[in-house]
């Protein structure tokens, strides 16, 4: 495996990224812990979605290099699972929203095998793969609306995005579905039918893994990142041929953590 250019960037350049990449002699991964849209915090030190990347980041440097895509999903949830108390497991159970969480994409040098767990997306050979969340796209077309049929100039948004937080109550209804009609790693069994696995022959391959910070993935992190400054200098609600259900706030470089990694196999 050949690393040929990597990065991770915080949306606000005053915290820490959620974001994490992982290479080892084995695997190479993008991890993308979920920002709380609650109250409830697991470290006094750190968000919740940085956390949770930071567990499934040690899970991954231990784990066996012919480790399949099945026990990966076993035991990357038992390890999250032990950072809750027994006495939370029927709360959360019911509460999917105050879990920590994260979406991962990982590459199995032995396996040849790419997983995409949650929100991810990648290039193999140029071609475009994701695994979205549903009801993403409607949320966002949802606050679009809001913005574009409101009577509060656009640019109120960019400051204090009133949109968005109409849209919680739904955004926090739809996480009652993790685990249940799509795929995430938070600490309860991952449905493997929304895990999507590529598998890749002994020829050559050029990869890209990225998290959905990137709106556009393209085959060189340059190219990306003029795509992203693009849609922020057009578009930075996110309300056109992009839609998001965040913007760029402003005082932030970006709507989301962004990491990139490029390599050969």
């Amino acid at each position: 495996m050949i690393i040929l250019e990597q990065s991770i960037i915080a949306k606000d350049p005053k915290r820490k990224s959620e974001d994490g990449i992982v290479v080892t002699d084995d695997f190479i991964a993008v991890i993308d812990g979920s920002t709380s849209k609650t109250n409830r915090r697991y470290s006094y030190f750190k968000s919740n979605g940085r956390y949770a990347m930071q567990i499934i980041e040690k899970f991954i440097r231990k784990a066996p290099k012919n480790i399949s895509c099945h026990d990966f999903c076993v035991g990357v949830t038992k390890k999250i699972r032990k950072h809750y108390k027994n006495s939370e497991i029927p709360h959360l159970a019911e509460h999917p929203e105050e879990r920590l969480t994260a979406s991962a994409i990982i590459f199995s040098r032995v396996r040849r095998e790419i997983w995409m767990i949650g929100d991810c997306q990648c290039l193999v050979g140029g071609e475009f793969y994701d695994n979205p969340k549903p009801y993403e796209q409607e949320l966002a077309e949802q606050r679009a609306q809001i913005i574009l049929s409101g009577e509060e100039p656009k640019e109120h948004y960019l400051t204090n995005d009133t949109a968005r937080q109409q849209i919680i109550p739904r955004m926090l209804e739809t996480m009652k579905l993790q685990n249940v009609t799509y795929s995430v790693i938070d600490g309860f069994h991952i449905p493997e039918q929304y895990v999507r696995v590529i598998t890749l022959d002994f020829q050559p391959w050029e990869i890209v893994l990225a998290s959905d910070g990137y709106p556009f993935l393209c085959s060189t992190l340059e190219e990306s990142e003029q795509r992203l400054a693009r849609q922020k200098e057009e578009d930075p609600l996110n309300i056109g041929q992009f839609k998001a259900t965040k913007a760029f706030t402003e005082g932030n470089n970006s709507f989301d953590d962004r990491s990139y990694i490029r390599f050969k196999v």
